[in-house]
């Protein structure tokens, strides 16, 4: 188990960085998770912005679809947790959907 922490440590780290370089304004492509239960309703989609898609991403997608999706831009990838960070960032340049009281 100790080997696991290890090697999963150094990941997110960099997974830090490429969330800190990532540039809103590049070309991103989003693709949805695989399910075991056939075909859902979320397909593969491209953006002119990363920003763009990461707003579909968070506002657009149920928690569960997200599981598993990944946003790709600039040959850098990006999980639920990286995707979340960008969406909550300083630097991100859209608007933010109102919480849910």
């Amino acid at each position: 188990m100790t080997n696991e922490v290890q090697a999963i440590t150094p990941m997110r780290e960099q997974a830090r960085k490429d969330v800190s370089r990532f540039d809103f304004t590049a070309p991103a492509e989003l693709f949805p998770s695989r399910s075991k239960k056939g075909r859902g309703r979320v397909t593969y989609k491209r953006f002119e912005t990363g920003a763009e898609a990461v707003r579909f991403a968070v506002e657009g997608m149920s928690e569960p679809a997200l599981l598993g999706a990944y946003l790709e831009s600039d040959e850098m990838r990006f999980g639920k947790v990286e995707i979340r960070a960008l969406y909550d960032s300083a630097a991100y340049p859209l608007p933010r959907r109102a919480a849910a009281d």
